[in-house]
């Protein structure tokens, strides 16, 4: 089932001026991120590709920007940190919930083997799609529908990534092989909002809270638009 990420996705790629991205990777590498297959996933995903229009000035700082229907991508350091706590590896198969722009997908490309992303806004959803085929990534989709519910019917999955606040995690446990990792975001008993890292050995999972996160309540259902 497992499949090489695309060859070098960053050859055809519309790319920022070297001093600007060279200023962005900078700054994350500031606050912490280390993963060097991380950090350079990050320096050649176009983020200005993923980004409304009118926000395109904005692509290259580690800021929060929303998006259509009412959505947020997150900064990318939020994005690097959950990459660097997924762990994926280039054999995996990777379950995304909540595709969004598709920006974080792209990064999950470069790093997995195969990834399969939900996000249940159609419009988001055929948006990131279309992004992902310009670039040229053939190793990850997207499709329109409530991850929770498809999400673990498509498994099993080594790595799964949840964009969003989680409580109940058994169905999204089922869907993990053992020794796979899960990250998502929970609320915790301070009420701060925290992205956690699920390990499965066997029928044992632990877990690990890993830093606090901006991360809102998922909602169920698909949506055409808003």
């Amino acid at each position: 089932m497992s499949q090489e990420p695309s060859g070098d996705v960053g050859a055809n790629w519309q790319k920022g001026s070297s001093q600007a991205r060279m200023a962005f990777l900078l700054a994350l590498r500031a606050r912490g991120l280390a993963d060097v297959a991380v950090l350079r996933a990050l320096e050649i995903a176009p983020r200005e590709m993923f980004v409304p229009r009118r926000h395109a000035d904005l692509a290259l700082r580690d800021v929060a920007l929303p998006i259509s229907c009412g959505q947020t991508m997150p900064e990318p350091y939020l994005v690097g940190r959950m990459m660097e706590t997924l762990d994926v590896q280039a054999g995996h198969c990777t379950l995304e919930i909540g595709a969004g722009s598709g920006y974080a997908t792209a990064i999950l490309a470069q790093l997995s083997g195969i990834v399969l992303s939900f996000e249940r806004f159609r419009s988001l959803a055929l948006e990131a799609q279309t992004r992902l085929e310009a670039l040229g990534l053939t190793n990850a989709r997207v499709e329109w529908d409530d991850g929770l519910e498809a999400g673990p019917a498509a498994g099993p999955f080594d790595r799964i990534l949840v964009h969003g606040l989680l409580e109940d995690t058994e169905s999204l446990d089922a869907a993990l092989l053992d020794g796979g990792l899960m990250v998502f975001g929970r609320l915790g008993a301070d009420g701060q909002r925290v992205l956690v890292r699920r390990a499965r050995s066997g029928r044992d999972f632990i877990e690990t809270d890993i830093v606090r996160c901006r991360l809102g309540p998922l909602t169920r259902s698909k949506s055409a638009c808003l």
